[in-house]
C-alpha cells in the first residue's frame, strides 16, 4: 500500500478552479436542456459534440489514439465509469430532485474515492483525508441550505450517489490503467467511446429523431455542455490527473457549488449571504487540510513558538 496522497501541485490548483467553474456551469445548462430534451439525449449530444472538438484536435496535431481491441479497453472502461454512468445518473437524478440538492449529493464523490483507493490498497486511509472530506461535505451543505424535503423520493438521491460512488471508482481505473498517456489523448479516447455507447443508449431508450426541434436556448446550452465543460473540461481533468493524481483532482466536486453561487452572482446578480460565505469558508478549510502543506507548515512553526 502506498503512502498517503501527495499535495496538490502548485499549478493545478488554478485548474482545478477552472474546472469547478466549467463543470459547475453544466448543472444550470442541463436544467435548461431538460426542459425540453429527455436525458438520454443530453448525456449521448454532450459526448457527441466533445468527441467530434477533441478529434478535430487530435487530428491537427497528429496525436496518435489507441489502437486495437487491447488498446481501446481502458478508454471504454473509463467512459463508462467516469461519463456514461455518473453523467446519466446525475441529468436522470435531476428529473427527481433539484440542482442544487444534485450538486450537493454529487460532492460525496471525493469521500467515495478516498474509501475506494483504500480499499484496493492504492492509498493510506488517513485521518486527515477523512476528517477534511466529511469537513467538505458539510461545507457544501451550509453553502447549499440543503432541504431534504426537496427529494420527494430516494430515487434522485440514490442515482446522484451511485453517480459519485462511479466517479471513485473511475479514479482508481485511472491510476491503474492510464499512467504515462497524454491528458489529450486520455480525453479524446475516453469521450469517442462515450459517445458510442451513449448513443447506442439514447437510441433504443429515446429516439431522439421522434423529438422535435429544441428551441435556441437549449440548443445553446447542449453545444455549451460538448463543447466548454465536457471537451475543455476533460482535457483540464486528466491534466490533473498526470501532475497531482487521480484522487485529488475528485477535489473538485467540492468546489462546484462554490463556483455555481459564484457564477449565479456574477451572472444573475444574485446576492451572497452569510450561509453561503460560511459554507464557502468550510470549503476552504476542508481542501487546505486534504492538501496537507498548510498543516504541515503550521506544525514546525507552532512548535518554535512552544520552544521559545
Amino acid at each position: 500500500m502506498s503512502s498517503a496522497v501527495h499535495p496538490i501541485h502548485p499549478r493545478d490548483w488554478v485548474l482545478l478552479i477552472a474546472l469547478s467553474i466549467l463543470w459547475g456551469a453544466s448543472f444550470f445548462c442541463v436544467g435548461v436542456a431538460l426542459k425540453e430534451l429527455p436525458p438520454f439525449t443530453i448525456v449521448f449530444l454532450r459526448a457527441a459534440i466533445a468527441a467530434l472538438v477533441l478529434l478535430l484536435i487530435v487530428g491537427l496535431r497528429g496525436i496518435p489514439m489507441p489502437r486495437g481491441v487491447t488498446g481501446w479497453l481502458p478508454f471504454v472502461g473509463m467512459a463508462c465509469l467516469n461519463f456514461v454512468v455518473p453523467f446519466s445518473c446525475l441529468v436522470t437524478g435531476q428529473t427527481f430532485i433539484s440542482t442544487g440538492l444534485a450538486s450537493v449529493l454529487n460532492a460525496t464523490t471525493p469521500l467515495f474515492t478516498v474509501v475506494v483507493m483504500a480499499a484496493a490498497g492504492e492509498e493510506r486511509l488517513t485521518a486527515q483525508r477523512v476528517i477534511g472530506v466529511a469537513v467538505g461535505i458539510l461545507g457544501v451543505a451550509i453553502l447549499r441550505g440543503v432541504d431534504l424535503g426537496e427529494a420527494q423520493t430516494g430515487i434522485g438521491v440514490g442515482l446522484c450517489l451511485l453517480a459519485a460512488m462511479s466517479y471513485g471508482l473511475s479514479a482508481l481505473l485511472a491510476r491503474r490503467r492510464l499512467v504515462g498517456f497524454a491528458p489529450l489523448t486520455t480525453a479524446t479516447s475516453q469521450m469517442v467511446a462515450a459517445a458510442i455507447i451513449t448513443g447506442v443508449i439514447a437510441a433504443n431508450v429515446d429516439q431522439p429523431w421522434r423529438l422535435p426541434a429544441p428551441s435556441w436556448p437549449v440548443i445553446l446550452a447542449v453545444v455549451a455542455l460538448g463543447t466548454l465543460s465536457t471537451a475543455l473540461g476533460y482535457v483540464l481533468f486528466f491534466r490533473i490527473v498526470a501532475r497531482s493524481g487521480s484522487t485529488n483532482v475528485m477535489l473538485v466536486t467540492l468546489l462546484i457549488p462554490v463556483t455555481a453561487i459564484l457564477l449565479g452572482t456574477v451572472v444573475l446578480r444574485e446576492a451572497i449571504g452569510i450561509r453561503e460565505l460560511i459554507g464557502a469558508v468550510v470549503i476552504a478549510s476542508a481542501l487546505l487540510i486534504i492538501d496537507g502543506r498548510a498543516l504541515a507548515w503550521l506544525q514546525p512553526r507552532r512548535w518554535r513558538s512552544e520552544r521559545s
